[in-house]
């Protein structure tokens, strides 16, 4: 008979690629875990991993199996979903991946008041990029995404939270000081600070109007930052100018929010929602998640209407 502790193991072990990590994951002795593996193949009659291969892949057959695995797994978890919900208790872990251009905004605002809340609630938080937060999900080390949607992808539900605008913030000698609104074509231009590869607000600035090849020619120095708040500072002290969601304009000083400028006849969105698999199976923390973030920004930004939705994919 197939046991959920062997699915465990063999989805550890396509997880991690590696026994023994696979083993420490599952808080169990290396020999322990090849041995139950050993034995579900051949209960099956198949081999589920090819470990002529460093590091160790699931066959094609074991891909499926695995797959599935993985669907038994969620779905066994919804047990405990279900009899939690009758006793009507909040509890368990629940591990959020955010992205690291929301993640000094955002979490301050809501992430003390849940858990104050909800004191039984186990929450962990993961820095990540958008695309480590969907690998991440697909491999159940984590079990919701906070990133900017749409994704668009297929295994991937989205539930949509809130609307950023995007604005620019320039440095006081810069020409777009002196403007009270900047044409949309006139950031493609070679004094802007953008964040790194695999940041999703880049993808977004990119797509607002197209900077790549023109991008830093006219700066002190080449840089690409991975952080919104660096590059803040360097506008502040190289020159130049960067874009800004609201959540991190919100987070200036008063002196420096003169700095920002909106853009005209264009008001640029960026939508910030949550993300998970479509076997989650800790729906009733997901909603409550979603509620303590919407509740936790201007209702103003729960409106989409107000402007134009810029997408990084």
């Amino acid at each position: 008979m197939i046991t959920l502790i062997q699915l465990e193991y063999i989805v550890a072990v396509d997880t991690y690629r590696h026994f023994v990590t696979a083993a420490d994951k599952c808080f169990v002795t290396q020999p322990t875990l090849s041995m139950q593996i050993k034995k579900l193949e051949e209960q099956l009659g198949v081999l589920i991993f090819d470990r002529s291969k460093q590091p160790v892949i699931p066959t094609a057959l074991g891909k499926k199996i695995i797959n599935q695995a993985r669907i038994t797994l969620d779905q066994s978890k919804k047990i405990e979903d279900i009899v939690e919900t009758f006793r009507d208790v909040v509890a368990g872990d629940l591990k959020i991946g955010i992205i690291p251009s929301l993640a000094p905004y955002l979490l301050p605002l809501f992430i003390g008041e849940i858990a104050k809340k909800y004191p039984d609630l186990r929450i962990q938080v993961l820095e990540l990029l958008s695309d480590e937060i969907m690998e991440h999900l697909r491999k159940d080390l984590i079990d919701v995404g906070l990133l900017v949607t749409p994704v668009h992808e297929n295994d991937i539900i989205e539930k949509p939270l809130f609307y950023e605008e995007i604005k620019v913030y320039a440095n006081r000698k810069h020409e777009f000081y002196q403007e009270e609104t900047i044409n949309i074509e006139d950031i493609a231009a070679p004094d802007i600070w953008i964040l790194g590869q695999g940041h999703c607000f880049r993808h977004q600035v990119i797509n607002l109007c197209s900077v790549q090849s023109k991008k830093q020619a006219s700066l002190p120095f080449s840089y690409e930052s991975g952080s919104i708040e660096t590059l803040k500072k360097l506008v502040d002290t190289n020159g130049g100018f960067t874009l800004l969601p609201q959540l991190a304009i919100d987070d200036l000083l008063m002196t420096k929010k003169s700095q920002v400028r909106p853009f005209k006849g264009i008001q640029p969105l960026r939508e910030v929602g949550l993300v998970y698999v479509r076997s989650f199976a800790k729906q009733r923390l997901i909603n409550i998640l979603g509620e303590a973030i919407k509740n936790a920004v201007p209702e103003s930004m729960h409106e989409k209407g107000r402007g134009t939705v810029v997408e990084w994919r």
